[in-house]
């Protein structure tokens, strides 16, 4: 919120302007804060063509990235956590994003810590995030902290943009497959439908599905349109159940190619979250229960809660992770064994890191080359297909 303001200074001099809060009252203690006596204190009004859209000022991945690395290098520089927070608000472009840093330097004002202020937003700063800013203001390293969280955020960040670049090529051939044989079905099949019913031929049993098909989607197409859209909403539904995440988390570990990929996957996730939060202070349990609750895996998520019991009954991790040989690769297990012999378990886990995440990457170009071939052969069957089933008729009498 932005409000025009009036005020005069310790030495009588009038001053006016624009200042950005929360609120009135947040706003009269900014200004009172910088030594200004109000007089005057009215909010902008806003034009309706101008008024904010909620759902479009959704926090962006790169947006906790950016401010996360801004608070490191401004709290390195010694300058005043609330007035930090204020600095970088100025800076946001988003405004929602905006509001929450004002009402965070507003809650820390008023007594709150860094991470009790963090932890009122828990869409915009996870678990991770706040147990990470509370260790450091344990340790007192908190720009030691922000500055892992910046780079695990952007690590994060990278590989998520990635991924999502990855899918555009299939999802377009897809949509591409979907509208070419929808163009053939509604308007190339009806034509043809009528030469070959003037044959008087009897028609083969393919070709009638085709007719058949045509018809249907013809007349029922929004049938078929509600249908696919009641399957995706149902599948999606499905899968944010505890019993369809259990059902996906398996299946997709068990189907060949992706299994191996989704498991140096989850394997790098867990190594970067783990030495992350090792490194920013927290004790393995700790950092071990907060892994798990971001790994976004079941299987995974089981596997590093049993450690974290293991360790607090006073086992080692490795001897934990050793039961699971199957999800746990050689090497994670060698690189945990030597992190433990060696005292650094943080140090270890970044070689793991840097590791699978190139291997990653690899997996990942890789998939998205072979895709291109497979769906230029399914595509480019199931339209011969197609045609075929219809042609063929009109090539035994003579018509093409």
């Amino acid at each position: 919120m932005k409000f025009h303001y009036s005020a005069r200074t310790s030495k009588g001099e009038i001053k006016s302007g624009i200042v950005e809060a929360s609120s009135r009252d947040s706003a009269f203690n900014i200004l009172k804060s910088n030594k200004l006596f109000v007089t005057t204190l009215d909010e902008v009004k806003v034009p309706f063509y101008a008024k904010r859209i909620k759902f479009l000022e959704k926090v962006s991945a790169k947006d906790v990235v950016i401010f996360s690395r801004q608070l490191a290098i401004m709290i390195k520089s010694k300058v005043p956590i609330i007035e930090t927070l204020r600095t970088i608000a100025k800076q946001t472009k988003n405004p929602g994003f905006r509001e929450n840093i004002l009402k965070i330097a507003e809650a820390v004002e008023g007594g709150s810590t860094l991470s009790e202020s963090f932890a009122l937003y828990p869409k915009v700063f996870s678990a991770f995030y706040v147990n990470m800013v509370k260790s450091g203001e344990a340790s007192g390293k908190l720009n030691d902290v922000f500055l892992h969280l910046a780079n695990y955020l952007e690590k994060e960040y990278s590989f998520q943009s990635k991924l999502r670049g990855a899918m555009i090529y299939p999802l377009f051939i897809i949509l591409v497959f979907m509208a070419v044989v929808g163009i053939i079905m509604i308007y190339v099949i009806p034509q043809l439908t009528e030469l070959l019913i003037g044959t008087g031929k009897e028609l083969p049993a393919a070709t009638k599905v085709v007719i058949n098909t045509s018809k249907f989607l013809i007349s029922y197409w929004w049938a078929v349109l509600l249908g696919l859209i009641a399957l995706i909403v149902g599948i999606v539904r499905f899968a944010k159940t505890n019993f369809g995440k259990n059902f996906f988390d398996r299946f997709f570990l068990k189907v060949p190619f992706l299994s191996g990929f989704l498991k140096k996957l989850f394997l790098s996730r867990f190594a970067l979250n783990l030495s992350t939060l090792i490194s920013g202070g927290l004790p393995i349990a700790n950092a071990l229960d907060i892994t798990g609750k971001v790994v976004n895996n079941n299987y995974y998520q089981e596997i590093i809660f049993e450690s974290r019991d293991g360790v607090r009954n006073g086992e080692s991790l490795s001897s934990v992770l050793e039961k699971y040989p199957k999800l746990i690769s050689p090497l994670f297990y060698q690189m945990i064994v030597a992190g433990e012999k060696t005292g650094s378990i943080d140090d270890s886990l970044l070689n793991v890191v840097s590791f699978y995440s190139d291997d990653v990457d690899r997996s990942l170009d890789i998939f998205v080359r072979l895709l291109e071939p497979i769906f230029i052969i399914i595509l480019g069957g199931f339209v011969a297909g197609l045609m075929g089933a219809v042609l063929m008729p009109l090539y035994t009498v003579g018509l093409v």
